[in-house]
């Protein structure tokens, strides 16, 4: 059967889905779309987004599709695919412009920002790890998207900020960091298991988060590790405690979520505490 277009024109504003508690939608370069796929009525159908499958998930009515929209993407019409056992079918959603701030940081330590040969072969072993990591898909019907904040701390970096170490232009900023002190407890912000921990160059001390269907969350930068693989976690589990492993300015978490295999804003997951971490900064 030949493929049938339909057309949903995603909210080009930020908005907030009532039920299930789910993520805050901002149809944006590194944020979230948010995509009816059928009624509940019919079995679940299979989503890709750009070669990725993409978390299926529900209100009372219909199925969703949450899709996480690469940093890199340009302001256009994209795509997603849904397959279920009689077609396949495509439904096509808007990605508006956001422009993202800039932050000039200094980092002490030289080879963190221009790493020597010998940091190379770190440095490419951890990208493998972390792949894998973040590429996971585990089938799970119910997914907790209700999340928490992980550190009790202060907003000190927003996602996607165009970044400079020591004024040269490096990667944007791929998550949302918490400042608190040393030793503060990090704790897992929703149910999830255990998938990877480890200690990595830029990375510093870390654990990984499966929370299902390809819904994969980061914590970087700890004291401590209080997480193995494997581990089954409940919301508000210690995980590990704040840091300066890593490149670091100083002691905070660095939180990475992943949606359909590409980094997404943090923030979007814990819409309505973020103003309480943001006050800290005026006080």
């Amino acid at each position: 059967m030949n493929s049938k277009a339909l057309v949903i024109f995603a909210s080009l504003f930020t908005s907030l889905s009532q039920a299930q508690n789910l993520p805050q939608v901002l149809s944006v370069p590194g944020g979230i779309a948010e995509i009816p796929v059928g009624a509940l009525s019919e079995p679940a159908p299979q989503v890709f987004f750009q070669q990725h499958r993409v978390l299926v998930t529900h209100n009372d009515s219909e199925w969703l599709a949450i899709v996480g929209i690469p940093l890199e993407t340009l302001p256009s019409r994209q795509e997603i695919e849904l397959k279920t056992q009689d077609q396949t079918s495509h439904l096509s959603f808007q990605v508006a412009y956001k422009e993202y701030p800039a932050q000039y940081l200094t980092i002490k330590n030289k080879r963190m920002v221009n790493p020597e040969a010998e940091d190379q072969e770190k440095i490419s072993a951890d990208l493998k790890l972390i792949n894998q990591a973040i590429q996971t898909w585990t089938e799970q019907d119910e997914i907790d998207t209700d999340f928490m904040a992980p550190v009790d701390g202060r907003l000190s970096g927003v996602f996607g900020s165009r970044r400079f170490f020591n004024n040269q232009a490096k990667n944007p900023h791929s998550g949302l960091d918490i400042a608190a002190p040393p030793g503060t407890p990090i704790k897992a912000p929703a149910s999830a298991k255990v998938i990877n921990t480890g200690h990595y160059y830029y990375n510093g001390n870390a654990v990984f988060l499966d929370h299902g269907q390809g819904l994969i969350s980061g914590y970087f930068h700890m004291t401590e590790i209080k997480a193995k693989p494997g581990q089954v976690v409940a919301q508000g589990d210690i995980i590990g405690t704040v840091g300066a492993t890593g490149r670091v300015t100083g002691p905070h978490l660095h939180w990475n979520i992943y949606l359909n295999g590409t980094k997404v804003d943090p923030a979007l997951f814990i819409a309505k505490d973020l103003p309480r971490l943001e006050m800290r900064n005026h006080k």
